[in-house]
């Protein structure tokens, strides 16, 4: 549902935009981080049932129960009542963001690729270095490593996240973002 909706207000909001302008702004909507923070927004976490154990480790407030809650209310709402409710209540939350994103975003690791492909250097590749914590709260340890250039590391809760750090730092140093 989440998926067809987005891609709906997309289409109907840049209508001459191709598909490679939809995909990152798609992309930005629908992804955990920005499901997590509208399901705070709206109060999810105080309505979620725990059991005791999972309340004091704040499972509640993990990125991706709240982004599996926002995805489940929205499911709710298109079993209870249909489309329509279902599409209303994500017009209702994201619009102001779609109204954000009139310049395509751009991830680092998608900046960091275009960089090195503008050197003519091979792309950058990803590494795991370690990975620490327990199993509900990881983190991961990636460096980027990129010919001719120092490996640049970067900490994040997914590896994902780590590269996304990592190809962050690295333009960072070399003033290239």
């Amino acid at each position: 549902m989440l998926g067809l909706l987005v891609a709906e207000l997309l289409i109907a909001q840049f209508p001459d935009a191709r598909e490679g302008e939809l995909a990152p702004r798609f992309n930005a909507l629908v992804r955990k981080d920005t499901l997590a923070q509208i399901a705070i927004e709206i109060g999810v976490p105080a309505a979620l049932r725990l059991a005791k154990g999972e309340v004091k480790s704040a499972l509640h407030l993990q990125p991706n129960v709240l982004a599996d809650a926002c995805e489940a209310l929205i499911a709710a709402l298109y079993l209870d009542g249909g489309l329509e409710p279902a599409r209303q209540f994500i017009r209702a939350i994201l619009a102001p963001r779609i109204d954000a994103l009139s310049s395509v975003p751009r991830d680092p690791k998608t900046t960091l690729q275009e960089w090195v492909q503008g050197r003519g250097l091979p792309a950058p590749r990803y590494v795991l270095i370690g990975r620490e914590g327990p199993d509900h709260e990881p983190q991961f340890r990636v460096a980027v490593e990129i010919e001719g250039y120092q490996p640049v590391p970067g900490t994040g809760p997914s590896k994902r996240a780590a590269e996304q750090l990592a190809a962050g730092e690295f333009l960072r140093k070399e003033n290239a973002t």
